[in-house]
């Protein structure tokens, strides 16, 4: 691991900590004007809708393009809407369609960073580091950014409502400098049509038994996480009883579970291999919906539960974004992480809008136990399917069709 990969980690570092800001900072501000549950929802409904939209497309631009400006440009139309995010609040002409917008906008620019990130890890580090490099990625855009961000963001919004997003402004515009001094060789997919493109990577991800396990396994978590984190704003304020600053430190909780983990992960895999270990994380993502939609509502219960579940969802994680760059040839890999997206987070918008709907109806609390369903059909199909033999079928499928990557 060279200085390309402590690069790539200082621009995960800035360019994460914007993204952490504004995601955070987005539905407090969206409480403040209005408490509709299904208004609420919407926030995450649109900003949740480009991981639909917007991936495939993402993939050929990857694909074809030098991944490192790819990279800056996804953190500069983020710095954009940052910029407009940070004038309406302190200008206070915060409005639903704004906010709405500015979301829409931040996870398009995820949509691109995500993937361009994903592809470059290969490229800069060795295939027998990816496990270990992937859990440092995760860490840092999920967990050492989101432990100390959302707490903070509290902080910020009491201090004034426009602080967090002109901060996520600047860390965005650091992303950027920091990302040109990435130095990886540009290998671009062969010239075609788009939409051609767009095909070739999806067939090879469908086409791959274990990926596509993989990537249904993870659209039924996505539904799920999705709901509840649409409504994890309200049910931290009106259940649990805390203000935006202990709703910071929830989200903290999920963070605390990823840097634990982030200590044994690399050793877990390697003793357990990639089928016990996946099957393990899922597993305890469903019961970890059962047990909050069930258990008092105290927060000391509500977040040793979150960093639980979060512990065991980096070990997933890193062996699915591992799987995907282990038997993915260079020249498709922005394409089949990006159909994986499409695929699987295509579903968070339609998550969002259920747990809107359900908690509408029935009450914040259904809204994990619909979860909780939802969780234990992908637990059926993970212990099903993701098994040694499946992995050890894979490798041999590669090895026969890319020797040179085998």
């Amino acid at each position: 691991m060279g200085t390309g990969w402590g690069r790539l980690q200082a621009v995960a570092v800035s360019g994460s900590a914007g993204e952490g800001l504004l995601l955070t900072a987005l539905p407090l501000l969206a409480i403040t004007i209005t408490t509709d549950p299904r208004q609420v929802a919407l926030v995450n409904v649109v900003g949740q809708a480009p991981w639909l939209l917007f991936s495939l497309a993402a993939g050929v631009l990857i694909d074809r393009f030098r991944r490192t400006s790819v990279l800056a440009a996804a953190f500069a139309v983020q710095a954009v809407a940052a910029a407009a995010l940070a004038v309406a609040a302190t200008t206070g002409t915060l409005s639903l369609p704004l906010l709405l917008v500015v979301a829409f906008v931040v996870t398009s620019a995820q949509v691109l960073g995500d993937g361009a990130s994903g592809a470059l890890v290969p490229d800069v580090v060795g295939p027998d580091r990816l496990a270990a490099a992937n859990a440092r990625m995760i860490v840092i855009e999920r967990g050492v950014v989101q432990f100390v961000v959302p707490p903070a963001t509290g902080f910020l919004l009491a201090v004034a409502a426009g602080l967090p997003a002109w901060l996520a402004c600047a860390t965005a515009l650091a992303a950027v400098v920091l990302t040109r001094g990435i130095a990886v060789p540009h290998v671009p997919s062969p010239p075609g049509h788009p939409l051609r493109d767009v095909r070739t990577g999806l067939a090879f991800l469908v086409g791959s038994p274990l990926l596509r396990t993989i990537t249904l396994s993870v659209a039924l978590g996505a539904f799920a996480a999705s709901a509840t984190q649409a409504m994890f704003v309200l049910y931290a304020t009106q259940v649990l009883h805390v203000g935006p600053v202990g709703y910071g430190v929830l989200l903290a909780c999920l963070a605390a579970g990823w840097i634990a983990a982030s200590f044994v992960v690399h050793p877990v895999v390697t003793r357990l291999g990639y089928a016990w270990s996946m099957r393990l994380a899922s597993t305890t993502a469903g019961v970890g919906s059962v047990l909050i939609a069930v258990l008092p509502a105290r927060p000391a219960l509500i977040a040793a539960t979150l960093v639980a579940v979060s512990s065991t969802t980096l070990v997933w994680n890193v062996c699915s974004q591992s799987s995907r760059q282990r038997f993915t040839p260079t020249p498709l890999l922005g394409r089949v992480l990006t159909s994986h997206r499409a695929l699987a987070w295509g579903l968070t918008p339609l998550g969002a809008l259920a747990g809107g709907f359900v908690a509408a109806h029935w009450g914040l609390r259904w809204v994990w136990g619909m979860a909780a369903v939802v969780q234990l059909l992908a637990v059926a199909l993970t212990w099903r399917t993701l098994s040694p033999q499946g992995f050890a079928e894979e490798e041999a499928r590669v090895a026969a069709s890319l020797p040179d990557r085998a």
